[in-house]
């Protein structure tokens, strides 16, 4: 079991299905704000970027996953893409389910100076929706709760994988 999720971290299929899910997901996203007329709050911009960073985790772990350093570049920033995720959705879940004065997002994405991607790609990160209204559900969840359950599954499975790849200390070959 062990050296099949060692072998599975190195072969680009298995990127490559992390790379698609994501992108699926990010499509997902896009078709909600412009097909279906649905605005992103500023957390989901947030969440939005941590897609990406699991979408860029996947296409880096398909240019050479049998190099370990690439591998393990492209699944510390899954874990962490991951895990941020992870964290952005449920403090948007709260925003959404504890609504009040004191416990609402910030009004604006924080980008830095150096990538104000709001400006650059408008039309993907610029956010005019509110972070505690519930504009879509799906078996009664609503976006951000299926949003945590989709980042539990990304970190699930970074999990797995990484414990498979670190058992007997050969994390790098």
């Amino acid at each position: 079991m062990i050296e099949y999720l060692r072998r599975i971290a190195s072969h680009r299929l298995a990127w490559g299905l992390l790379a698609a899910s994501a992108f699926a997901l990010e499509l997902c996203a896009l078709f909600f704000q412009h097909v279906l007329g649905l605005h992103p709050c500023v957390m989901c911009i947030y969440e939005r970027i941590a897609l990406l960073g699991v979408l860029t985790a996947g296409l880096l772990g398909m240019v050479a996953p049998e190099r370990w350093y690439l591998r393990w570049s492209a699944m510390l920033l899954w874990g962490y893409s991951a895990f941020w995720g992870l964290k952005l959705a449920l403090k948007h879940v709260d925003y959404q389910m504890n609504p009040s004065p004191f416990n609402v997002c910030e009004g604006f994405v924080d980008f830095p100076a150096w990538a104000p991607l709001d400006k650059w790609v408008p039309w993907m990160f610029y956010p005019d929706g509110d972070c505690s209204e519930i504009s879509w559900q799906f078996l009664g969840f609503s976006m951000p709760q299926w949003l945590v359950v989709i980042f539990a599954a990304y970190l699930l499975v970074f999990v797995i994988v990484a414990a498979g790849n670190l058992i007997k200390g050969r994390c790098c070959n």
